[in-house]
């Protein structure tokens, strides 16, 4: 018996570490198209990267570039770059205040239409990131993904997915991460083309952005599948 629990187990860390589907496409295209089409769009986009700093500067303060640590590839930590959307109010005892306090109107303006994410074309051309892939989440997040859930980072994490264009926010942790697997098992080009055209659409009717109970979106606190895993049950 237990001989063959411990198959299942490695059978399950295998399968957490086959690399993402794709082919040559995946192997050695996307990653030079990634990085072609990131150094045109900040070409092209750096006007508008121009005012919409001297916008948060002048509303929000500094730091204009909000940082945060994530998980990329293979889980591989890195900085993630982002204009600023909240303020730094904080209570008496110096405690910051909840985000739908600190959220602005300019910052929800500036969620909606996503022009918050453009900092993130740098990460794109370092080879953090890619145009189309799962969202980089918290560090945090690391321990409570399930064996399946993990195979979100066999690839680089994208600008947008099949999560953003199939509900974004408001769609619960366990849809977007089936999603997010499920692009890792079937890239190709022409469904990246579809995503990138989709998400410019979703961005300018401004679907789903937001959850239906938060201001931003609730934290992920592990899902029942992979509260079983870890504890054996």
């Amino acid at each position: 018996m237990e001989s063959r629990v411990k198959e299942e187990v490695l059978s399950s860390r295998e399968l957490t570490m086959l690399p993402a589907s794709g082919g040559i496409y995946n192997l050695y295209v996307k990653r030079g198209l990634d990085f072609l089409l990131a150094v045109l769009a900040i070409l092209l986009l750096s006007p508008v990267l121009l005012i919409v700093a001297v916008l948060v500067r002048t509303k929000l303060g500094s730091p204009i570039i909000f940082k945060q640590e994530r998980p990329g590839l293979n889980e591989k930590v890195f900085m993630l770059y982002k204009f600023r959307t909240m303020t730094d109010k904080r209570d008496v005892k110096g405690q910051l205040l909840p985000d739908e306090v600190r959220l602005t109107a300019f910052g929800k303006f500036l969620r909606s239409t996503s022009l918050d994410e453009l900092p993130e074309l740098w990460n794109i051309i370092r080879g953090d990131m890619s145009f189309v892939g799962p969202r980089p989440l918290l560090v945090q997040y690391l321990p409570l993904y399930n064996q399946r859930q993990k195979r979100r980072h066999t690839v680089r994490p994208g600008l947008s997915g099949l999560a953003q264009i199939s509900g974004r926010n408001a769609l619960s942790w366990e849809s977007k991460f089936e999603l997010d697997v499920t692009y890792t098992e079937r890239i190709n080009f022409m469904q990246d083309i579809q995503i990138i055209f989709l998400t410019i659409k979703k961005v300018l009717v401004r679907e789903g952005i937001n959850s239906e109970t938060s201001a931003t979106v609730e934290a992920f606190r592990g899902s029942e599948t992979g509260q079983n895993e870890r504890t054996g049950a």
